[in-house]
């Protein structure tokens, strides 16, 4: 994909809420990529070359493991980011998924 695919995938990312997760594939499904949730973790490889930032912290799996925690500096700062924001988190995975989970889908409109 090209860096085009990963600055809608940026501006998605910077919508979620303090407080909330949402996963890969429901972003590539905002995007209308419903397949393309590997290229949404591509990137967010490059999630700390975005200007402006975003909080790629809130991004996990569909089951709500932290499949990206080793893209930060240490690893362990993508649970210290989200239990800030009072995310729990045990054994690398975001406890209350569907309660914190926030869907690109319905609730913003990026058509």
């Amino acid at each position: 994909m090209d860096q085009n695919f990963y600055e809608q995938v940026f501006e998605v990312v910077r919508l979620i809420p303090k407080g909330r997760v949402t996963s890969y594939g429901a972003i590539a499904k905002s995007l209308g990529a419903g397949g393309s949730s590997r290229m949404v973790g591509y990137a967010m490889r490059h999630a700390d070359q975005a200007q402006p930032s975003i909080p790629a912290h809130r991004v996990v799996n569909s089951s709500g493991l932290l499949t990206g925690k080793f893209h930060f500096n240490p690893p362990e700062r993508m649970v210290e980011l989200l239990e800030r924001e009072g995310i729990v988190v045990k054994n690398d995975k975001v406890q209350n998924f569907k309660t914190v989970f926030w869907n690109p889908l319905t609730e913003i409109d990026i058509l």
